[in-house]
């Protein structure tokens, strides 16, 4: 059975069918690429997957499980994380506060512990701080943890995202556009940052990305959407080379 999978799912806005009969299985440790022109609903699929639109049709499961309809909250617990086109950081806190904002759908202390600073508060908050500058060392950025989030460059902003998103103990990440305004040199790092992230947290990562060099260099297999629906899907090279996919997406 593989990790993710999803069947006839859709959604419409006033009648206009943004997302329709999009299917697509994900195994566990896949890294799976989901391509296609700006519009295509690429980043409305990962709004479905997330809880943020209730999908009009279709169904979806992570692991056995079915998610569909459930709330972004209940999503994150099941073991789904999102990374965001444009960089969505609370960019005023630390960067340890950041990861810690991730871990907090793990807390296992009460409000009222919260608020009264109890015992188990504290030690709860120590936990979290430990877990959180592990995770920022696994991305070099523990150096950082005092810093603010709007205070790191652009590359190390994305990383911390991505750290904040594994925070949640995901079994999926999402990854939206992750080499948006990356430049060649920064973009072959993130794609070694990506399979270190698979093969480190054993998780599958299902990404969203206009740049071909990062899809072909890491994505094993794709899914081509144009106007909401399924163009093309398989092995990566394979699927590039279909002429429907050249015209569509690639524009030649």
């Amino acid at each position: 059975m593989a990790l993710l999978e999803v069947k006839n799912l859709g959604i419409s806005f006033g009648g206009l069918r943004a997302v329709d009969d999009f299917n697509i299985s994900v195994e566990k440790g896949q890294l799976y690429g989901l391509i296609g022109p700006n519009g295509a609903g690429k980043t409305t699929v990962f709004n479905l997957l997330t809880g943020v639109y209730k999908p009009t049709r279709g169904a979806f499961s992570l692991d056995g499980v079915n998610l569909t309809g459930k709330t972004p909250l209940q999503i994150s617990k099941a073991g789904i994380a999102r990374t965001f086109q444009n960089i969505r950081l609370f960019n005023k806190m630390t960067v340890l506060d950041n990861v810690k904002v991730g871990l907090h759908n793990q807390k296992k202390y009460s409000l009222l512990s919260g608020i009264l600073h109890s015992p188990s508060y504290f030690k709860e908050e120590k936990a979290m701080d430990e877990k959180a500058m592990e995770l920022l060392k696994v991305f070099d950025l523990d150096k950082e943890a005092a810093f603010l989030a709007c205070n790191l460059p652009y590359g190390k902003q994305r990383k911390l995202e991505i750290a904040r998103a594994l925070a949640t103990n995901p079994k999926l990440l999402l990854l939206d556009e992750p080499a948006a305004g990356m430049n060649p040199n920064e973009t072959a790092e993130l794609m070694e940052t990506i399979r270190f992230v698979r093969d480190e947290f054993d998780i599958a990562i299902l990404l969203i990305e206009h740049d071909m060099r990062l899809v072909t260099g890491i994505c094993e297999e794709v899914t081509v959407l144009n106007f909401g629906t399924e163009l093309a899907h398989g092995k990566t090279e394979e699927t590039l080379k279909d002429p429907k996919v050249i015209t569509a997406y690639l524009g030649e």
